[in-house]
């Protein structure tokens, strides 16, 4: 087991010219129409799904 640093270290600097722009994006909501089928769960939703059924 490692024990604590006696003299921790900072967050490395970066290095010169780096950029650090985010953009943030948002696809927002969609708007289904009444008539059109319902979407598919993505596969993320589909496996928790069979996972709460198994139990």
């Amino acid at each position: 087991m490692t024990q604590p640093s006696s003299s921790p270290r900072g967050e490395r600097a970066g290095r010169p010219g780096a950029r650090w722009e985010t953009v943030l994006r948002s696809h927002g909501e969609q708007v289904i129409a009444d008539d059109q089928p319902e979407p598919r769960p993505n596969p993320a939703a589909r496996r928790a799904a069979r996972k709460k059924h198994a139990r």
